[in-house]
């Protein structure tokens, strides 16, 4: 209960001690006064439109890594660039629906795969991104 009481008045103070900084805006009509300004507030930008794939970032996860696994179709694969595109299903572990997603693959990846294949993949999840880690054809 001490505690309690004590963390109360610890915020209570702080918070009446930020307030005592503020300068509150001075009525025009006081002698001297300057007339006050309102402050305008500035629309942030818009979110960038989502791809066919849909927008990974935008759907949020954690900034830590874990994995997750998933089942889906070879759309694409360039090896040059070290990308898959798969037509997976769900994959819960991540909150993402079924769609088409270009993912980062190394070449272990690229080179087992090609446009067409059914896999079964595990996908390290980072950053709202995911990369493919591993394949195997079904």
């Amino acid at each position: 209960m001490k505690r309690l009481v004590l963390t109360l008045a610890a915020l209570t103070l702080a918070g009446g001690l930020a307030a005592c900084g503020k300068k509150e805006p001075v009525a025009a009509t006081e002698p001297g006064a300057e007339p006050a300004t309102a402050a305008v507030a500035t629309p942030a930008p818009a979110a960038p439109a989502a791809s066919k794939g849909g927008d990974m970032a935008a759907m949020g996860m954690a900034g830590d890594a874990k994995m997750a696994k998933g089942t889906g179709k070879v759309t694409a694969v360039d090896a040059e660039a070290g990308t898959i595109t798969l037509d997976h299903g769900p994959i819960p572990e991540a909150g993402w629906p079924a769609m088409t997603m270009v993912f980062k693959a190394g070449p272990p990846v690229t080179s087992a795969v090609k446009v067409g294949d059914t896999v079964a993949f595990d996908v390290k999840l980072q950053g709202g991104a995911g990369e493919v880690t591993a394949v195997q054809k079904q």
